[in-house]
């Protein structure tokens, strides 16, 4: 893959976080030091509350997206939202700005759909008339230039085969040049071929595609899913 990164690394600035933030009660981001995007795909993983919805987030609002998710020119919101996170994040950007990106949130995304349609009245963004996986993927492949793209849990509503399809995309679009942070939980997404895997637990710190918990759980299951089921039956 091409390196032509728009993010090179963020980090807190402390003394601008407040000091009862629930942010400094999240292990992974209160020992986070410089977060290095060593790739054009960074892919964070971790338990859900493990922070790494909390700082793609604060990367959207560093980056100027609406925290709802969508493009820059999505301006609109249905709730007063801030981040102290993001009120306090730090970034290193490289010397190209993005042409293009967006962020998206899996959980908000009707909303987007819905007040895209209603704002713009373009067939293009008419999603809330798709299924569901098919307005993630439209969406998803929406904006032709390079770019930042962020993601949080992509997957969620994609068939194992759209996942794939998805996984295509990110490959091809960055190799043209494009740059993507994704939060995710599929074993599938995270087995792309070079990608950054950065993992949130106890700290923020790289590992390996077998290392992650998607990839350990999902292949104990797979072979051998008696054993499996039996093991989590009788523990339950």
């Amino acid at each position: 893959m091409y390196d032509m990164r728009y993010l090179l690394s963020c980090w807190v600035d402390w003394d601008a976080l407040p000091a009862q933030s629930y942010v400094r009660g999240i292990p992974a981001i209160a020992s986070m030091g410089t977060v290095d995007f060593a790739g054009n795909v960074t892919f964070f993983v971790g338990e859900n509350g493990s922070g790494k919805s909390t700082l793609l987030e604060a990367i959207a609002m560093a980056f100027g997206f609406n925290l709802e998710g969508g493009t820059r020119n999505f301006a609109f919101s249905t709730y007063e939202h801030t981040t102290e996170l993001g009120e306090a994040l730090r970034t290193q950007r490289g010397g190209r700005r993005p042409q293009a990106g967006y962020y998206f949130k899996a959980e908000t995304f009707l909303n987007v759909a819905r007040m895209a349609t209603i704002e713009y009245l373009d067939p293009r963004f008419n999603y809330a008339e798709m299924s569901h996986g098919e307005g993630f993927l439209a969406f998803m492949q929406s904006v032709k230039r390079e770019g930042l793209f962020l993601m949080d849990e992509p997957e969620a509503a994609l068939s194992p085969q759209r996942q794939l399809t998805l996984l295509l995309y990110l490959h091809q679009r960055a190799q043209e040049g494009s740059q993507f942070i994704i939060a995710t939980h599929s074993p599938i997404l995270l087995g792309l071929p070079g990608a950054q895997i950065l993992r949130f637990d106890d700290a923020i710190s790289e590992c390996e595609y077998e290392e992650t918990d998607p990839y350990q759980i999902t292949k104990m299951f797979m072979d051998d899913r008696e054993g499996f089921l039996h093991h989590l039956f009788d523990e339950g």
